[in-house]
């Protein structure tokens, strides 16, 4: 594909028209949003719409790589229960999936 563009742009005269100028750009602008920004835009909607879900009680994977229980859910923050006593609060965008339940994954 890429020949035939070039054998386009060279086959074109001096005089070549705007189109035949501007077609890489364009032909570039459509690659990235295909193969780039659009995969991007579909897994960050995918996330927010897994942080909507999110429940007390979900075992879930931060990004920093600790494992929780979320005990308390307010506005922007999540609260984790990370063992006996010990409570960790994390902004909601750190939540990195929600696991199956904590004794499902240990057998």
């Amino acid at each position: 594909m890429i020949r035939i563009i070039f054998y386009f742009i060279i086959s074109q005269k001096e005089e070549g028209s705007i189109f035949a100028l501007l077609l890489p750009f364009i032909l570039i602008f459509i690659f990235f949003y295909l193969f780039l920004i659009l995969p991007q835009q579909r897994k960050e909607k995918k996330h927010r719409e897994m942080l909507k879900k999110l429940k007390k009680g979900d075992y879930v994977l931060t990004s920093s790589g600790m494992y929780g229980t979320v005990s308390k859910i307010e506005e922007n923050t999540v609260t984790l229960k990370i063992s006996e006593n010990v409570f960790v609060k994390f902004e909601k965008w750190a939540i990195q999936t929600v696991l199956k339940k904590k004794e499902e994954n240990e057998k």
